[in-house]
C-alpha cells in the first residue's frame, strides 16, 4: 500500500480515490507543480491535504474565508490530523501558540488568508520550517477574467520565488480558458501540470423561468422542496441587493419558511450566527447577496435559487455548485426577467475600469442571456462554457419540457419601427413599459399627453399582451438585436436592428411558460436509495448524530456525512474491525465513536427482532 492510500483509508476513511486525485496527489507528492480545475464536491480538498500528510513539514493553505478556514480545520482535527489556522478572530495569545507549534513540527496544515500571508512577519515565520507544499484555493480569485477577483491574491504569485523547492497546486471549482491561463501566468505556474475533470453535475437540476411574481414563485418552489417525510431541506436564495434581500427574507418568514438574510451591510455577529445555524440546524433557507457561500462546506443543500440574473456564467455556475455536494438530487432555479437584462446592461456601463474591462463584461452578461434564452440543454450549454462537451442531459427544464418556439421578426419589427418613430419624428426615447403601451393601444395619461396615440405603430401589437411582449423584448435585448442606454434603460436601436427591418433576419423567439412556478421534482432524501427495512437505523443513526454535533458544537456533517450512515445502515456492523472499510470511518473516527455507533446499531436491531405485542 502507497503512503497516500494509506492516509486515504486511515486518517479519511475511504477505500479509493475518485476521478483523477491520485495522478494528482502522487504530481505533488512527487514535488511537482499542478493547477486543478474540479467542480464542487468533486474532493478538491483531499488532494493537497494528502501530500501534505505524506511529505515532510507543514501544508501551508491559502484561502479566502475565515469561515471556510474554520470548518475545515474543524473537520481536520476530528479525523486526527494536526490542522490550525492563522487570522484575525484569534487573539495574540493563539497565533502565539499557533506560531510555537508550527516552528515545533507539531501543524499537519496551517490555513491563512492571502491579507496575512502577505505580512512580512508571517513569511517569515513560514520560513522557521520546513514546508511540504503550498495550496492555493479558490485560484480563480488571482484572475481579472474570473468572478471574484481579489487584489490580494497577485501577491501569491512570489511565492515559488520564496519557495522554489516546494510544489505549489492552484484549486478552483469553475473557471474558462481564459481564467484558466491567467491562473497559470499570474501564479508562475507555467511548468505545472494541468489536471481539468469533468464539470458535470449530474445531481443537480436547472432550471430557468421567466420572472412572473417572483416571491410569489419562490415560496412555492421552496415549498415543492420538501423531503418524502415532509421535512423542510435547507437551500441558499441569492439576490443582488441588500434591500432585496431582506425584503426576500422576511415575505418567506411571514409565510412559514425560516428564512435567514445575510449580506455584507449585517453587523458580523448576525452574519456569523447565519452561518453557523445554516450549518448546524436541519431545513434553513439563507437569503443572501454573493458575500454568501464561497466557504460554505454544507454536503446538503438542496437547492440554490437566483431571483436575480448573475453576471456571468462563471459565477451562476459557483454558486449552484453549493447545492447536492453529496451527490443526492438537488436544484438550481433562476427566475429572470427584462429588468435584469435592462440593470446587467446599466451597470456595465457605469462599471468603472478600462474599455477592456467593461467589453469583458458584456460578453459575460451575453454569455449568461445566452444561457438563459437558450431552446437546447442547459447542461450542454454551460459544459461547452468551460470547454466541454455532452449530449442532452434528460434532467434540465429544456430536456423534460422543450420550448416551443415562434417567428417573432413582425413583432420585433413593431416594437423597432415604434423606436425609430419616436426617435425620428418626435426626438424621444423611452423604457419598454411605455413602448408596450403604445404597440398595444394602451389610453394612458402619458399617451394622451405626449400625443403617442398618434403614431403610425400605435395600436399594432394589441394581438399580444403586455406580459408577452415584455418576453419579445426581453429576448431581443438578449440578442442584441435591441439596445438599452442609459440610466433609465431607454431603448434604443443596436448595431443588428437594421437587419431585422429590413427584413433580412429572421428572429425566432421562445413561448415563454409563465406558470406560477415550475414544480420542481421534491428533493430526495438522504434515505430514497435505502431499503425501507434499514430506514428507521438511519433516522436512529442521525438522531445519534444530531446528538453528537450539539454536543461538541460542530455541523452534524463533520461527525459524518448522510453517506456514511447510509453504509452503516445496509451494512450493520457488529464490531470495530467491521466498521473498516466504511467510506468516511478513519482510524481517529473509529477510536472516538465507534463503540455508539456498534451501540446504535445493536439498539436498533434488539428493537427488529422484538416480538409484536397485541
Amino acid at each position: 500500500m502507497t503512503a497516500a492510500q494509506d492516509v486515504l483509508e486511515t486518517v479519511f476513511g475511504y477505500p479509493s480515490f475518485r476521478g483523477q486525485q491520485e495522478q494528482i496527489v502522487d504530481r505533488l507528492i512527487a514535488g511537482g507543480d499542478a493547477v486543478v480545475l474540479m467542480p464542487t464536491g468533486g474532493g478538491k480538498s483531499l488532494c493537497y491535504q494528502i501530500p501534505a500528510l505524506v511529505r515532510p513539514g507543514t501544508g501551508i493553505v491559502v484561502s479566502p474565508l475565515i469561515a471556510l478556514m474554520h470548518d475545515q480545520v474543524q473537520a481536520l482535527r476530528l479525523a486526527g490530523v494536526r490542522a490550525e489556522y492563522l487570522n484575525s478572530t484569534q487573539s495574540s495569545e493563539e497565533r502565539d501558540r499557533v506560531a510555537s507549534d508550527y516552528r515545533a513540527g507539531l501543524v499537519d496544515l496551517l490555513y491563512v488568508a492571502p491579507e496575512r500571508l502577505a505580512l512580512d512577519s508571517t513569511r517569515s515565520l513560514l520560513s522557521s520550517a520546513p514546508v511540504s507544499l503550498i495550496a492555493i484555493d479558490e485560484a480563480h480569485c488571482v484572475s481579472q477574467w474570473g468572478h471574484d477577483f481579489r487584489p490580494d491574491y497577485l501577491a501569491l504569485g512570489e511565492l515559488g520565488r520564496i519557495w522554489p523547492d516546494v510544489p505549489r497546486v492552484a484549486l478552483t471549482a469553475t473557471a474558462t480558458r481564459a481564467t484558466h491561463a491567467d491562473i497559470t501566468e499570474r501564479l508562475g505556474l507555467q511548468g505545472a501540470e494541468h489536471f481539468v475533470a469533468d464539470f458535470d453535475r449530474p445531481n443537480i437540476q436547472y432550471r430557468i423561468a421567466p420572472k412572473n411574481e417572483v416571491r410569489s414563485q419562490l415560496k412555492e418552489l421552496i415549498e415543492a422542496q420538501r423531503s418524502p417525510t415532509g421535512e423542510p431541506v435547507a437551500g441558499i436564495v441569492y439576490a443582488l441587493s441588500r434591500k432585496r434581500v431582506e425584503q426576500t427574507a422576511e415575505y418567506l418568514n411571514a409565510n412559514g419558511i425560516t428564512a435567514l438574510p445575510y449580506h455584507a451591510g449585517l453587523d458580523a455577529a448576525v452574519r456569523e450566527n447565519t452561518q453557523s445555524r445554516f450549518l448546524r440546524e436541519e431545513g434553513i433557507v439563507v437569503v443572501a447577496t454573493i458575500a454568501f457561500g464561497m466557504g460554505i462546506d454544507k454536503p446538503d443543500v438542496r437547492f440554490v435559487a437566483h431571483i436575480d440574473l448573475p453576471k456571468s456564467v462563471e459565477s451562476y455556475y459557483q454558486e449552484t455548485g453549493r447545492a447536492g455536494r453529496d451527490g443526492q438530487p438537488a436544484l438550481a432555479w433562476l427566475a429572470y426577467g427584462l429588468n435584469d437584462v435592462v440593470q446587467q446592461r446599466r451597470m456595465i456601463e457605469q462599471s468603472e475600469g478600462s474599455e477592456a474591462h467593461r467589453r469583458a463584461q458584456s460578453m459575460h452578461l451575453d454569455a449568461m442571456l445566452a444561457l438563459c434564452e437558450s431552446v437546447t440543454c442547459r447542461r450542454q450549454q454551460i459544459l461547452r462554457y468551460f470547454g466541454q462537451e455532452s449530449g442532452p442531459c434528460g434532467n434540465c427544464d429544456v430536456c423534460l419540457n422543450p420550448p416551443e418556439t415562434w417567428d417573432g421578426t413582425v413583432a420585433a419589427q413593431k416594437l423597432l419601427s415604434t423606436v425609430v418613430r419616436l426617435d425620428r419624428e418626435r426626438g424621444q426615447a423611452f423604457g419598454a413599459g411605455h413602448l408596450i403601451d403604445i404597440l398595444r393601444g394602451a389610453e394612458t395619461e402619458r399617451i394622451r399627453s405626449q400625443r403617442h396615440d398618434e403614431l403610425a405603430t400605435y395600436g399594432i401589437g394589441a394581438d399580444l399582451t403586455a406580459v408577452q411582449w415584455r418576453g419579445v423584448v426581453r429576448q431581443l435585448l438578449a440578442a442584441g438585436l435591441i439596445a438599452s442606454r442609459g440610466e433609465y434603460g431607454v431603448l434604443g436601436l443596436s448595431p443588428l436592428s437594421a437587419e431585422v427591418l429590413s427584413g433580412d433576419r429572421v428572429v425566432l423567439l421562445r413561448k415563454d411558460t409563465m406558470e406560477a412556478a415550475p414544480r420542481a421534482r421534491k428533493a430526495a432524501a438522504a434515505v430514497a436509495d435505502l431499503a425501507e427495512h434499514d430506514r428507521p437505523l438511519f433516522e436512529s443513526l442521525r438522531q445519534w448524530r444530531a446528538g453528537q454535533a450539539k454536543e461538541q458544537g460542530i455541523p452534524a456533517y463533520m461527525v459524518f456525512t448522510d453517506a456514511t450512515l447510509r453504509e452503516l445502515s445496509s451494512r450493520r456492523p457488529a464490531t470495530l474491525d467491521a466498521l473498516d472499510g466504511v467510506s468516511g470511518i478513519g482510524a481517529s473516527k473509529r477510536e472516538r465513536y465507534g463503540q455508539e455507533l456498534l451501540a446504535v446499531v445493536a439498539g436498533a436491531a434488539s428493537e427488529r427482532n422484538a416480538p409484536e405485542r397485541g
